[in-house]
């Protein structure tokens, strides 16, 4: 959106100064005049800097969550030492790092100073702040526990953001051993196997083993059509990146993640933690239970276990209690519903499944460590494996040429 700077007067006679985002010159003098200032001078800014190219890949234009943790934080505790909200969003705007989230706060600010509710400003910038972040806002304004909420949101994305950076760290390593057991095994198949074949048919005579023959079969495959192998992955990988941004793409990886043996295990645990943290986040922040599933649902980041929450939320509308719908789940494991029944029972839904994140975040931290120390020593095993095939293949002929001289 452009961006205007302006020159303005306001009732107390002062002129003011600053910039705006307005989509024309009469929607910034508009945006001014609900401020109950006067406009003098508004001028169009020229945002591109020059000697600068603005290349779309390769400039971010996304908020890390770890500077909206941080904002969370520091938030929480403007708002709680009585540091007007307008002031606090001023001041972090002046403190954030990222030039992307401070035009994003400079906005907000301005929204909220004009009149216009938290939430509702933060709901305009949808790809920062999430429903869940924003719906938690909102049900903090409703009761006058802002400072509260922020802090349990702060907690709720620094578990969340830790379970990704631990599951990410620890399929770093399996990635990078496949990667490099891949490149090995083509630059073999491709480069010292043709020449060494190559040697060794011509001291025998063109009479090789079966497995010199199969090696060597493999490696001409991969060199004579290497265009055609090439094609395929490229076009594959462009076909599948295109296929996983649909809804069937979508909800087939999904699927294949809760039925990899292994993998299921780890993303069950993790759909588990998030739901549990996120659902009692909202709860506890007075949020109506239907639409705590519903958001719930669309934060989980997996099609199937949303789309068995919306239904779950079709029968608490119905009058159910959720623990029925999750009792018949085919994912949340029977412990879930029955936490859940006894916090229904309780009145304590929340501190029960607080309680429940806890444990199941424990889990996976376990369960991606137990992963990642059996991969390990397999992938290497495979790795070894391919290069000691390769190796038998060359040096069997020449072992058995050397004891027929």
């Amino acid at each position: 959106m452009p961006k205007f700077s302006y020159t303005a007067t306001g009732d107390d006679k002062k002129q003011h100064s600053g910039v705006l985002d307005a989509a024309d010159e009469n929607a910034a003098r508009s945006a001014l005049l609900r401020l109950k200032l006067r406009p003098i001078v508004i001028k169009k800014l020229n945002t591109k800097k020059r000697g600068n190219i603005d290349i779309p890949f390769l400039t971010r234009k996304s908020v890390k969550s770890k500077d909206l943790v941080v904002f969370t934080r520091q938030l929480t505790t403007m708002i709680n030492a009585g540091v007007p909200l307008v002031r606090s969003l001023a001041t972090m705007q002046k403190q954030t790092e990222s030039d992307v989230f401070r035009t994003h706060l400079a906005t907000i600010s301005k929204d909220v100073e004009s009149g216009m509710a938290f939430a509702d400003a933060l709901e305009k910038h949808s790809n920062v702040f999430s429903p869940i972040y924003v719906n938690m806002v909102r049900a903090g304004e409703a009761g006058g526990i802002l400072d509260d909420i922020l802090r349990k949101l702060a907690i709720q994305q620094e578990k969340d953001a830790a379970i990704r950076t631990k599951f990410k760290s620890a399929m770093t390593y399996p990635l990078v051993l496949i990667g490099i057991t891949i490149t090995v095994f083509i630059m073999l198949m491709t480069v010292v196997v043709p020449k060494v074949g190559t040697i060794i048919a011509d001291l025998t005579g063109g009479e090789l083993p079966t497995m010199t023959k199969v090696m060597l079969g493999i490696s001409d495959f991969l060199l004579g059509y290497w265009f055609i192998h090439l094609a395929v992955v490229v076009g594959g990988t462009f076909y599948l990146r295109k296929f996983l941004k649909t809804a069937k793409g979508r909800e087939t990886r999904d699927r294949l993640l809760l039925k990899i043996p292994a993998i299921n295990v780890i993303v069950t645990k993790m759909v588990v933690a998030r739901f549990s943290r996120i659902f009692a986040s909202l709860m506890g922040a007075g949020v109506s239970v239907i639409e705590s599933i519903e958001v719930t649902a669309k934060a989980i980041g997996n099609t199937v276990v949303e789309k068995e929450l919306l239904a779950a939320s079709k029968d608490v509308a119905n009058g159910e209690q959720l623990s029925g719908p999750l009792s018949r789940s085919e994912v949340f494991p029977p412990i879930v519903s029955q936490m859940m029944a006894i916090g229904e029972e309780t009145g304590q839904s929340d501190v029960v499944l607080l309680k429940v994140a806890d444990f199941y975040e424990e889990e996976v931290d376990a369960a991606v460590d137990g992963m990642s120390s059996i991969l390990e020593p397999i992938l290497i095993v495979v790795m070894g494996g391919m290069v000691g095939l390769i190796a038998a293949s060359v040096i069997g002929p020449i072992s058995s040429l050397a004891n027929n001289i």
